[in-house]
């Protein structure tokens, strides 16, 4: 009875949102679009003049866009962690930014939302950016089956960046296996140079790209890297063609899935380092490669559009374009972030960025559009997290979750979809590796440190959205409160 009820509601739910033609025929095609190290401020509908994105413009003038839409964690393995299962990174160990030869983080055992879209009948896929780990045991088995991987938590297709590419090894894989890799030259992935090669200190001037912190080990096409790895020569990549070749494998996996229900996470790696979009878009900004990277995201998000259109997919798929944490600009490559920034504010108004708990850390780009459901021209300010699509997309599918599934998942599907009564988010917590932060309505609680070295602050985000000013003094009891709230939370099981 009780499964027949939730059934009942999820079919009330979604008649009140579509229109009764669409209810009886098909469920949305889903598409996350997951940007990197991509700041509130950096696209055009969000305010910057210096970098043009009208792909992304348009999504927001042909759906929603959020004020308040919020990354779970301030770097990427953390948010994709929780994106993906539903679950604060917090509550399991090893989800930090992952190493070159870490393995699988996300375990089989754990219920993620992939896994529920295909209860539902969705065919799934990921390209791009994976930085979850593959395998087990000691490190991934680069020149044999490299599983558990995204096959094993929910996806039925992944082609890969299996780091990020700043880490070795710079190759694609391709479900299970590395792409291309001839077994007459195997791939080897370590911490120590195994025979003497050059590196980014011993050639720096060999690099076409120079580093600036870090980044000195392996040069894989004229940029040092994080780690060492030999071998693997014919599978290897150029910076310059990862979006061309993600754009390529979305499209054709979207045309051969076309007549099914499918979801897609489509993770970009644009505006991540080392920056080096392709020939034809740099120099197309006046704020260097950072920017021209902004760019090519942005091509990426239209070709993906135009698909679409092609397929006549476009009234029935909801698109969610998102960032997997906040804006950094030296992050170990001189690459003239810093330089050639000029008036533009990549967090926007707010304080901080990638590795901080502060709002521009995880308050980035959060657009839907979906234009059968999704009324063109809004904006809302209620809150919302990635770590709520999971459990919301179940509910837009009808698809009940596993008990225990998704736990720090919410239901937002009216906020989603841009209702009129839409509640939103009662707090969102924002983890960093530097602290964490808790934001309630216009208040914002900060920790930062650890034990003895510990310090917190107070902000009420409505009269300094920039956190610039500590009201903890003046406001002990909501201080406490806060305190108390998120205490509650991190101690949840």
């Amino acid at each position: 009875m009780k499964t027949l009820l939730h059934a009942l509601a999820c079919c009330l739910v979604l008649g009140s949102l579509v229109s009764s033609s669409f209810a009886e025929t098909k469920k949305p095609n889903i598409i996350v679009i997951m940007a990197d190290d991509l700041g509130y401020g950096d696209v055009g509908c969000y305010g910057a003049k210096a970098i043009p994105t009208p792909n992304i413009d348009a999504l927001a003038s042909d759906g929603l866009r959020f004020t308040s839409g919020y990354c779970s964690t301030s770097t990427c393995t953390p948010t994709r962690f929780a994106f993906l299962t539903g679950m604060y990174a917090f509550r399991q160990q090893g989800t930090g930014i992952a190493p070159p030869n870490a393995t699988s983080i996300i375990k089989p055992s754990t219920e993620t939302f992939p896994e529920v879209l295909q209860k539902a009948g969705y065919k799934t896929a990921v390209v791009g950016k994976w930085h979850l780990g593959l395998g087990e045991g000691k490190g991934p088995d680069w020149n044999g089956e490299l599983k558990p991987g995204p096959l094993e938590i929910g996806f039925d297709y992944c082609f890969l960046l299996p780091t990020t590419n700043d880490r070795v090894p710079s190759v694609y894989v391709e479900n299970h296996r590395v792409r291309d890799l001839d077994p007459n030259d195997p791939l080897w992935v370590g911490n120590t140079n195994p025979d003497g090669q050059p590196t980014g200190v011993t050639a720096r001037d060999t690099l076409k790209l120079d580093w600036s912190h870090g980044h000195n080990n392996t040069i894989h096409n004229g940029i040092g890297r994080i780690g060492f790895f030999t071998g693997g020569h014919a599978a290897r990549w150029r910076d310059e063609d990862l979006a061309d070749e993600w754009v390529k494998k979305s499209n054709e996996w979207i045309t051969a899935n076309k007549d099914e229900p499918f979801f897609l996470f489509f993770a970009s790696h644009d505006t991540h380092v080392p920056r080096m979009p392709h020939e034809r878009f740099q120099g197309k900004t006046s704020v260097g490669l950072r920017g021209d990277a902004i760019v090519q995201l942005d091509w990426c998000v239209g070709e993906i559009v135009k698909t679409l259109d092609k397929l006549n997919l476009t009234d029935n798929t909801l698109i969610v374009f998102c960032s997997d944490n906040g804006p950094v600009l030296d992050d170990g490559y001189k690459d003239g972030a810093v330089e050639k920034l000029g008036d533009h504010l990549p967090a926007g108004p707010y304080r901080g960025g990638k590795y901080t708990p502060f709002e521009g850390g995880t308050r980035t780009p959060f657009i839907v559009k979906w234009p059968t459901v999704v009324k063109p021209g809004q904006t809302s300010d209620k809150l919302i997290t990635t770590t709520d699509l999971g459990a919301t997309f179940a509910s837009i599918v009808g698809q009940e979750l596993p008990a225990g599934a998704l736990p720090d998942s919410e239901v937002l599907t009216e906020t989603l979809l841009g209702e009129a009564d839409a509640k939103g988010r009662d707090y969102v917590v924002e983890e960093a590796p530097r602290g964490i932060g808790l934001r309630v309505g216009e208040w914002k609680l900060v920790r930062q440190g650890r034990n003895k070295n510990t310090t917190i602050s107070l902000f009420n985000l409505a009269n300094d959205p920039g956190e610039t000013t500590d009201i903890s003094q003046e406001h002990p009891a909501k201080l406490k409160e806060l305190e108390t709230l998120l205490a509650k939370i991190e101690a949840k099981k």
